[in-house]
């Protein structure tokens, strides 16, 4: 979905890897190239499982995931998970989770409550359920001796993460990272940035989300980085 559709492999892994090229001279520290992928979308049917969520198939993301491992560039795995627990669709993918180049996103936006429809509302993820899930990565992570994975939480309401503050954030094998994703005017974003800022859990560090036709001018890689504190990761929809 998004830019990352746009072409095929190979070509997606050039534009990735073109992006980041922007930013390796604005970073004091290597830009990996990366996809974030949406394994699971939020669908308006419920679906033959009744959980308003599509789950794409591990076989079918493969070849993304192993292309983009061959060529250096890191993985998200993305989960909306509409009436779905959160942990049970990390779960589906852990045969690609066990990769050492394979990190996980969760999105809070398409959580919804048992009588809620997707598009209608705003979801929200309670911490207790995302510690849940972190606590099962880190544990896969541990016991395969893979390297510390990239554990992602979307943001642009301070609504949609309940109990922010009960994060958990001492998993060494996990890099909890908060990710700004709100779109609109540059006073918008900016509000938006400040307001996930003040809201996270002390020490952990932010992402930022450029949106190339809801933003308004988009941020150019220079202006994206000259936020405090810098952004850790920086994605493009």
């Amino acid at each position: 979905l998004g830019v990352l559709g746009e072409q095929g492999i190979a070509a997606s892994i050039d534009r990735a890897r073109r992006m980041a090229a922007r930013y390796q001279a604005l970073s004091r520290v290597p830009v990996v190239p990366g996809f974030e992928i949406i394994a699971t979308v939020a669908h308006r049917a419920p679906g033959p499982d009744r959980n308003y969520s599509g789950e794409a198939s591990v076989a079918s993301l493969r070849p993304w995931v192993e292309a983009a491992g061959r060529a250096g560039v890191y993985v998200l795995l993305d989960l909306q998970p509409g009436r779905a627990d959160l942990l049970d669709q990390a779960k589906r993918y852990r045969e690609l989770l066990s990769l050492p180049h394979v990190g996980l996103a969760v999105d809070p936006e398409w959580k919804l409550q048992p009588r809620q429809l997707p598009g209608q509302q705003i979801g929200h993820l309670g911490a207790a359920e995302i510690n849940r899930t972190s606590a099962w990565l880190a544990e896969l992570t541990r016991r395969l001796d893979l390297p510390q994975k990239l554990f992602v939480v979307h943001q642009f309401r301070l609504s949609m993460i309940r109990n922010e503050s009960a994060l958990r954030t001492d998993h060494p094998e996990l890099a909890l990272l908060i990710h700004m994703d709100g779109q609109g005017g540059r006073a918008q974003k900016h509000a938006t940035w400040r307001a996930v800022k003040a809201a996270r859990p002390a020490g952990v560090p932010l992402g930022w989300k450029n949106f190339y036709d809801e933003d308004r001018p988009v941020f150019t890689p220079e202006q994206t980085m000259a936020k405090r504190p810098q952004p850790s990761m920086v994605s493009y929809q």
